[in-house]
């Protein structure tokens, strides 16, 4: 069994004059977001053994607000986390896929599109909450049968899904 935890990012500030979107920071908002999903994370157990995150600034900063509550594995970034569709992030999560649970930082609507491609069944509660979207800090955990290595389409049970409202 393994366990694939995708969050989407924390809320960010719109961007200034002269600002790429890649460099958004969090806004205060953003930032306590992370934060108490980390705490969320560590009072769950949800603790991945390698994390996946996007080079873009507000991936970061979300990543730097859940490592100052829980554990987040081995860290590695990709700027394809930031440009990439659904189908590169499994790629990406396929290729990493020897540790046990993985975490993914990445940006929307790609991270709604691969829960949504992954689920084959899950938790009522969890996939109605889905439905209505994956909002910023929003956190799914999905749960396969095998290693992620082989994580496929329709294959993934959805344990939970977080957002920062329910915390």
């Amino acid at each position: 069994m393994s366990r694939l935890y995708l969050l989407r990012h924390a809320k960010a500030g719109w961007a200034l004059p002269g600002v790429r979107d890649f460099d958004r920071p969090l806004d205060a908002s953003g930032r306590a977001d992370a934060e108490r999903m980390g705490a969320a994370m560590r009072s769950r157990c949800y603790v991945p053994d390698l994390t996946l995150c996007s080079n873009a600034k507000r991936a970061k900063e979300t990543l730097e607000g859940l490592a100052g509550q829980t554990d987040t594995g081995r860290v590695l970034f990709f700027d394809t986390l930031y440009s990439a569709d659904a189908a590169g992030y499994l790629h990406l999560i396929r290729d990493n896929g020897g540790a046990g649970s993985l975490l993914v930082i990445g940006h929307n609507p790609m991270t709604e599109d691969l829960a949504m491609a992954v689920l084959g069944d899950g938790d009522e509660t969890a996939r109605a909450t889905l439905n209505h979207g994956f909002p910023t800090s929003g956190l799914a955990v999905v749960r396969f049968d095998d290693d992620l290595a082989k994580a496929a389409q329709g294959t993934g049970y959805l344990e939970a899904f977080l957002t920062p409202t329910d915390l």
